[in-house]
């Protein structure tokens, strides 16, 4: 049996129901099936600088981009445990595939949080419809009547090869071109053309490019505050449904946690289930299941992962009770919600390092997935949102009762 196999992480929020628990089961059961599908697609989904087709059709007909779609259009509307149990399991098979649908299905909560009229131009007509996202807000705008026109580039934009729309960062300035706030705004990839910029050293399949907007008309209803989004003030009409009440920084930063808890636990599986054909290379060790420095790593390495899912399943649930109960969280709840993942995330990396010892020079042969893992790992794990360092000087902060100086993302 597996270490996959035997882990049965149980923090979850009190309140969550048997019918929630039950779908929850149901989404990472359909999402394990196919996880042997996305292992074998995993080199080319690499080579190639994008997620393989088929692995796209798989995840679509198993209904797993709808898991932060609203109900009311057709969508699941589950919660951040799901959320990160999907993609935990996604990436089990490839990192690369686990993001993209990670990043798509985060913005598509993005987009639960705009007008009513606004998430109907996405999905009222074209219910299929997935979206990329970029929250910087790297562009020039000018207001115009009923709107906006915007002109910029966005990077890195994962998961735009396979998307109708995409959200993305712009100032939004007022009539005299002062810049009053900074907006996110819903835009047709119609409107958008996408530069191939991605080439990196982990997660290279994710075809994280480039978009790039000129002179695109942006209407009003479709632009949503961040700096309001932040606080807690949302566009969304539909204030009885609870995903939508979920904290804004806390969701975008934790989802990313997902695919490095599945990423490290593949690490894992991979490295145990080959520990009986592979010897110690020159030692008396046969193999490496009688090595007692082979068996502190495992071990080491386990109780890293544990303690990752630990983390991330605690912000998990800190999210969702706040949104069940409608509360949205204070600022030194929302600090530790990023803690929480900075610690996440440190905590699969070292796992997966230690492993990538343990396993030996073997690991970066580039026939071994561990190698893939390792890079997708190292990369991902370093997105500027989720960065430990800061995450631990603004939960610092806020224990000290200081409220600023570092990020508004929090």
């Amino acid at each position: 049996m597996t270490s996959s196999a035997m882990s049965d992480y149980s923090l979850d929020r009190p309140g969550t129901s048997d019918a929630a628990r039950a779908l929850r089961a149901d989404l990472v059961g359909r999402a394990r099936e196919i996880v042997p599908v996305l292992a074998r697609h995993a080199a080319r989904t690499e080579e190639d600088r994008r997620v393989a087709d088929e692995n796209i059709a798989l995840i679509d007909e198993a209904g797993l981009f709808s898991i932060m779609k609203p109900r009311r259009l057709g969508g699941l509307e589950t919660d951040m445990r799901t959320k990160l149990e999907v993609s935990r399991e996604l990436a089990r098979g490839c990192g690369s595939t686990s993001w993209v649908t990670t990043l798509m299905n985060v913005c598509s909560f993005f987009a639960g949080l705009f007008p009513d009229q606004a998430q109907r131009d996405v999905w009222e007509s074209t219910p299929e419809a997935r979206i990329a996202g970029v929250l910087a807000p790297s562009a020039e705008a000018t207001k115009v009547d009923g709107g906006y026109r915007v002109t910029g580039k966005w990077g890195w934009a994962s998961g735009c090869l396979h998307s109708r729309w995409a959200v993305v960062g712009f100032p939004v300035p007022d009539e005299r071109g002062e810049v009053v706030d900074q907006g996110l705004a819903l835009v047709p990839m119609s409107d958008l053309t996408i530069e191939d910029t991605w080439f990196v050293a982990g997660m290279r399949g994710t075809g994280s490019n480039t978009l790039v907007a000129r002179d695109v008309l942006i209407p009003s209803h479709r632009v949503l505050s961040i700096p309001a989004a932040i606080g807690g003030r949302y566009g969304t009409e539909h204030d009885d449904e609870a995903l939508y009440r979920s904290a804004f920084v806390p969701v975008a930063a934790l989802v990313l946690a997902g695919p490095q808890l599945g990423l490290a636990q593949a690490a894992v599986d991979l490295v145990i289930e080959k520990a009986p054909k592979r010897s110690v290379s020159y030692t008396f060790y046969d193999v490496q299941t009688d090595a007692p420095t082979f068996q502190l790593a495992v071990a080491k390495a386990a109780s890293l992962v544990d303690a990752a899912h630990l983390f991330a399943y605690r912000a998990a649930a800190d999210i969702d009770q706040a949104a069940a109960d409608g509360v949205y969280p204070d600022y030194a709840a929302r600090a530790r919600v990023r803690m929480d993942t900075g610690a996440a995330i440190e905590n699969a990396r070292e796992a997966i390092r230690t492993l990538v010892s343990a396993h030996g020079a073997g690991s970066f042969a580039e026939t071994s997935p561990l190698q893939r893992i390792w890079r997708d790992s190292e990369v991902a794990s370093r997105h500027a949102v989720i960065s430990p360092a800061i995450s631990t000087e603004v939960y610092g902060r806020a224990l000290l009762g200081l409220t600023d100086g570092v990020t508004a993302l929090v």
